[in-house]
C-alpha cells in the first residue's frame, strides 16, 4: 500500500478519532515502521490545525509495538490554540494500549527583525540510483520497499565500523502525488540509527524518543526529489544512543534538524 493511500484514509475519514490498519510491507521488525507511524498520527493533527499555521517541531515517544495487520485509533487532543502558536497532541492506541505518542507545534510566520541564516551546508553530490541493503527476506526491513536510499558515508548496520555517521541521500521509490511535512517525516526516519554500524553482530534497536525541527524551503519541492541526510552520534553509553541529523533538499537548503533517543540491545 502506497503512503497516499494510508494518509487518504486520515484525510477523508469522517470520525475524530479514525481507525486504521497498516500492511506488513510497512513493518520493521514486529512494530510498523516508526516514521510512518509518526506521520499517520501528524496527518491527524494537520486535520485539526489552520492550514496557514506552518509545523515548527514534532516529538513522539514509542512507548509500545504498533502491530501491524490490528486495527488501532489515533485520538486527537488540541491544548492550546493561541494567537500565533497551536499544540496539539495524539496518540495511537492499539488493544486499549497507547504505542505511539506524538505533540507537535505549529506556528505562524511574524516579522521580525531577527534573521541568522543557517550555516550548515554538505558537500554530496546527487546520486543518479538508489544504493544500499537489498530486499533480504528476514534480515531487511520490510518499509524499505517504499523508499530509495543512497549511501556516502557509513550507515549498513553491524559491519563493525569504528565511526557512527550516516550521510546520504532518499526519497521515495514511488513518488507521491506530492511532498508534505508527513512524507518528510516518515521519508526521515528510513536510515538506521547511527550506532549499529559500530556492531558485528545483529542487535535490536528501538528509537525512544525523536524530536524534529522544522525549516520551510523557500524553493518548490518536487515529488521525485533526492533530500541529502547527516546524521551523526553525539553520544553513546549505557545502552542508550543521542544522535543528530540536518536534512536538505535537493537545493541544498536546510529544511529540517532531527534528535533521537535510540536503546540498543547488544
Amino acid at each position: 500500500m502506497h503512503i497516499d493511500e494510508l494518509l487518504l484514509q486520515i484525510h477523508n475519514s469522517q470520525v475524530s478519532s479514525p481507525t486504521l490498519r497498516i500492511p506488513k510491507d510497512w513493518t520493521q521488525g514486529r512494530t510498523v515502521f516508526g516514521g510512518l507511524s509518526a506521520a499517520l498520527l501528524y496527518a491527524a493533527i494537520r486535520e485539526k490545525v489552520a492550514s496557514d499555521r506552518p509545523l515548527r517541531s514534532l516529538t513522539t515517544n514509542f512507548i509500545g509495538p504498533l502491530l501491524p495487520d490490528t486495527d488501532f485509533n489515533i485520538e486527537v487532543t488540541l491544548l492550546r490554540d493561541g494567537k500565533n502558536v497551536t499544540q496539539v497532541i495524539a496518540s495511537a492506541i492499539q488493544e486499549g494500549q497507547v504505542a505511539v505518542f506524538s505533540q507537535a507545534c505549529f506556528g505562524t510566520e511574524r516579522e521580525s527583525k531577527i534573521r541568522v541564516e543557517s550555516q550548515s551546508r554538505h558537500q554530496m553530490p546527487l546520486p543518479t540510483k538508489a544504493k544500499f541493503i537489498p530486499q533480504i527476506p528476514k534480515v531487511t526491513p520490510k518499509f524499505l520497499k517504499h523508499m530509495d536510499l543512497s549511501v556516502v558515508e557509513g550507515g549498513l548496520p553491524f559491519t563493525g565500523k569504528s565511526h557512527a555517521s550516516v550521510h546520504g541521500w532518499m526519497r521515495f521509490t514511488q513518488p507521491p502525488a506530492q511532498i508534505t511535512d508527513a512524507h518528510l517525516i516518515a521519508l526521515i526516519d528510513a536510515w538506521p540509527p547511527t550506532i549499529l554500524q559500530m556492531l558485528r553482530w545483529p542487535a535490536p534497536a528501538s528509537t525512544m524518543s525523536w524530536n524534529l525541527e522544522f525549516i520551510h524551503p523557500h524553493q518548490p519541492v518536487a515529488p521525485d526529489d533526492w533530500f541529502a541526510y547527516q546524521a551523526d552520534t553525539r553520544q553513546a553509553a549505557d545502552g542508550y544512543c543521542h544522535s543528530e541529523a540536518n536534512i536538505w533538499d535537493k537545493q541544498g537548503e536546510l529544511i529540517a534538524i532531527s534528535r533521537q533517543i535510540i536503546a540498543v540491545f547488544d
